[in-house]
């Protein structure tokens, strides 16, 4: 099963139209501040809150399960299940890495709670889309 944190994913039509050509189930978890339809997934809303829909996806995720979600918090959650998680940029999170990238996110919200201000992200681009969809497209055909 795909499961994909559809708040704000950019990624979420690319990920449906891939996972329709393979034969693989997804579903779409958002909250009722966004609005999904799609004849080939699942789809299940849930209430409006900060972490909401993350909550769900981290109780219905399972072993081998992909999970695609920019945030680092579900993606540790998910990896603790051993399940596969993938970035809106293609980036796999893997057990070498998510500790470093929910410390950096610590270390974010402590400068922001203290006046601080960050960048943003760059605007997103083309090869980003790309670099998601091959890695996604890979991820699917191994666990074929």
């Amino acid at each position: 099963m795909v499961y994909i944190d559809a708040d704000g994913c950019p990624v979420t039509k690319t990920a449906v139209e891939i996972c329709k050509q393979l034969g693989q189930e997804i579903t779409l978890v958002f909250d009722t501040s966004h609005s999904f339809a799609d004849e080939y997934a699942k789809t299940i809303m849930v209430d409006k809150g900060s972490d909401s829909a993350d909550m769900k996806i981290a109780s219905l995720a399972r072993k081998g399960d992909v999970i695609v979600t920019q945030d680092y918090g579900l993606a540790a959650m998910c990896l603790s299940k051993n399940c596969i998680c993938i970035s809106q940029d293609g980036m796999i999170y893997d057990n070498s890495n998510i500790d470093s990238l929910l410390f950096s996110r610590y270390m974010a919200k402590k400068i922001r709670n203290s006046g601080g201000k960050l960048k943003g992200p760059h605007k997103r681009n083309n090869e980003q889309n790309k670099h998601f969809q091959d890695a996604f497209t890979k991820i699917l055909n191994e666990k074929r």
